[in-house]
Formats: structure tokens, C-alpha cells, sequence
């Protein structure tokens, strides 16, 4: 009985459970053996399994998170991690490897792939910010929880006459920001993309409280930078990606927009609210659709590839196309945003 391998590796993501649900059901009607690897590359490297049964899955459509776990582990960051993958990789006697990830997952999934290994590639990340695919599952239901917590900040902002800074996650792209800061009505929105003018941002609260608005919101994502300021940060120490912890954006923003215009100023961050919880119907239709259709890729034998949604249809890519750079917030769509900033 032929065997494929599945891993899910950075960050926990609202749909990866309907992802592992349909790769394994779709598997198991073509009798395939499913083997779960645990915490995405490190459960490679230590050869931590899990066979995934009907029953492991047949149920977990509406759980949020991952049932396998997954970590942040970089291979090629550790020596001889490499070679651990790819020796287990062979001793596990399996077709192919299924990785569903995000730019970094998928991006160690890329170099194994041209290093030998059969693998394709699921995109997974609440940022949208993967190129190839128009949109990610998890994407969906962050926005949502995003829009939700916007929608019951406008009550408590407005009794108290207060603005109210959001923090919102977005390391270098401001996908959610921008979506659940347009959906909740926010009167400010800042992304990573475009450097923050705080005389801007300061204008447009004071003129909205001359037309009689006495309260603001404003979305801010993690990423979004003051003008010739570097990202703020939580801690220096980096991952196995070379990335540091983002945070504190709101906080700095909530003393100088108070300072320059005698408003009082609350802060919120959101932080892994965001991609916690079940997730919402539309994710768990994409996530399902992408099961489907990697476990297609792996019956063809087309290895390095990644699903992909273009439209409202779901094909395949390269998948060094879909890590070759992030896919940004296009500025005509930021605009849209700015028609309401008067």
C-alpha cells in the first residue's frame, strides 16, 4: 500500500484541520497509508509520527489550530538536520511528502524538492502575503475576529470619547489590517507597506472630531513602520527564519497621537486572537478544496508544486514561485481606504 507523509510547520493557522481532513480522506478512498509528522520539520528531523486513521479526522472540520502541531524549525539552520530529513524521508517508504505552510515552511519545502525529495505545497498563513495564490485559508477567519473586536471597540470608544489604536498582526503586509479595518469602519488604517505619517494621522482625527465625530479608531498592523523609523520590536533574538518578534507599534502610537492632540488614547493588541478558534465556513471550504487537490498532485506524481487559488478556481504552481517574494497590499486598493480619511 503506497504511503504519503504531511507535515504543517509555522505558524498554528484557522484551517489546516480541513486541509489534513481532505488530503487524508481523499488518500484513504484511493487506499494510500497517511503518515502525520508532528511539529512540522522538527518531527522530520526526529522522525516523530503519527498514522492518521479515518477516525483522527473525520471529525475535525471545525477545529481551529493543527492536530499534528507544528513549530518554526528551520533544517538548514541546524547541522545535519538536512541530511535527517532526507534519510527518514527514505525510511519512511513514502510517495511523497505533503507540506502545508506559509513563505517559510514552504520555503524549506522548495529546497529539499530541488534537492531530491517529492513534495507539494499547500499555502497557509493568516497574512495572505503568499504569492501564487490569491488568497490563503486562515485569511478569512482573521479578518472576521479582527472585525469583530473593531466592531466593539466603536461602542466603548464612543462613550468615552476616546480613540482607540488596534494593533493588528502583519509583518510586512498589510492584508488584514487593511480588510478588517475597512470592514469594522476604522477611521485610520497603517500598514507596513506605506511608512506612517503621524501628522497625517493627527489631521484626520482632529477634523473628524470638528464634523462631530468624537471618538476614532485606528488599525495598525504589527509591521507598519514611522517615517524614517525601523520595525518596532518585542525582543532582538531571532527564529530560526531570522525573524524578530514584532510589537509595540500601537503603544508608541497611542503616546504621540494623545500628546499631539489631548485625546484621550486606549490601546489594543490583538495579538493571537487573531488566528485562534474555529475556523469560519469559508476557510473550511478552501482548506478542503486545497486537500483535495494536493492529494491530486501526489496521484500524478507532480511534485514540487503548491495548490493555489486563481479566481474562484483552485490549479497548481511552482512552488519557488510561491516563495520567491511576499505578495504586498497593491496601493490602489489602499486607497480605497483613504476616500474615508477626510
Amino acid at each position: 500500500m503506497q504511503k504519503i507523509g504531511v507535515l504543517t510547520g509555522g505558524g498554528d493557522c484557522p484551517g489546516i484541520n480541513p486541509v489534513l481532513r481532505a488530503l487524508a480522506m481523499s488518500a484513504f478512498n484511493k487506499k494510500y497509508r497517511v503518515i502525520g509528522i508532528r511539529d512540522g520539520w522538527s518531527g522530520l528531523i526526529d522522525k516523530d509520527l503519527m498514522e492518521l486513521k479515518e477516525e483522527d479526522v473525520s471529525a475535525i472540520i471545525s477545529r481551529g489550530g493543527t492536530i499534528l502541531g507544528t513549530s518554526r524549525t528551520n533544517p538548514y539552520k541546524q547541522e545535519g538536520a538536512v541530511d535527517k530529513c532526507k534519510k527518514n524521508f527514505k525510511s519512511l517508504g513514502i510517495e511523497c511528502l505533503v507540506a502545508i505552510g506559509g513563505e517559510d515552511t514552504l520555503g524549506v519545502a522548495t529546497k529539499l524538492y530541488k534537492e531530491g525529495l517529492n513534495i507539494v505545497g499547500v499555502p497557509k498563513t493568516i497574512d495572505n502575503d503568499l504569492s501564487a495564490t490569491d488568497y490563503t485559508f486562515g485569511f478569512d477567519t482573521s479578518i472576521n475576529i479582527v472585525t469583530e473586536a473593531i466592531d466593539r471597540l466603536h461602542t466603548t470608544s464612543e462613550s468615552h470619547h476616546r480613540i482607540m489604536i488596534v494593533e493588528i498582526m502583519g509583518r510586512h503586509a498589510g492584508w488584514i489590517a487593511l480588510y478588517a479595518g475597512i470592514a469594522g469602519g476604522a477611521d485610520v488604517i497603517l500598514i507596513p507597506e506605506i511608512p506612517i505619517d503621524l501628522k497625517e494621522v493627527v489631521n484626520t482625527l482632529k477634523a473628524k472630531r470638528k464634523k462631530g465625530k468624537k471618538y476614532g479608531i485606528v488599525a495598525v498592523a504589527e509591521g507598519a513602520m514611522l517615517k524614517d523609523k525601523s520595525a518596532v520590536i518585542q525582543e532582538e533574538n531571532l527564529d530560526s527564519f531570522g525573524h524578530v518578534r514584532l510589537g509595540g507599534i500601537g503603544s508608541i502610537l497611542g503616546k504621540k497621537i494623545e500628546e499631539m492632540t489631548g485625546y484621550e488614547t486606549r490601546v489594543t493588541v490583538l495579538g493571537h486572537l487573531q488566528r485562534g478558534g474555529a475556523p469560519s465556513a469559508s476557510d473550511r471550504v478552501l482548506g478542503t478544496r486545497f486537500g483535495v487537490a494536493a492529494f491530486k498532485l501526489v496521484e500524478k506524481n507532480r511534485y514540487g508544486r503548491m495548490v493555489s487559488l486563481s479566481g474562484n478556481e483552485v490549479i497548481d504552481v511552482p512552488l519557488e514561485k510561491a516563495v520567491g517574494k511576499l505578495k504586498t497590499v497593491d496601493p490602489k486598493l489602499y486607497a480605497i481606504q483613504k476616500t474615508f480619511e477626510l
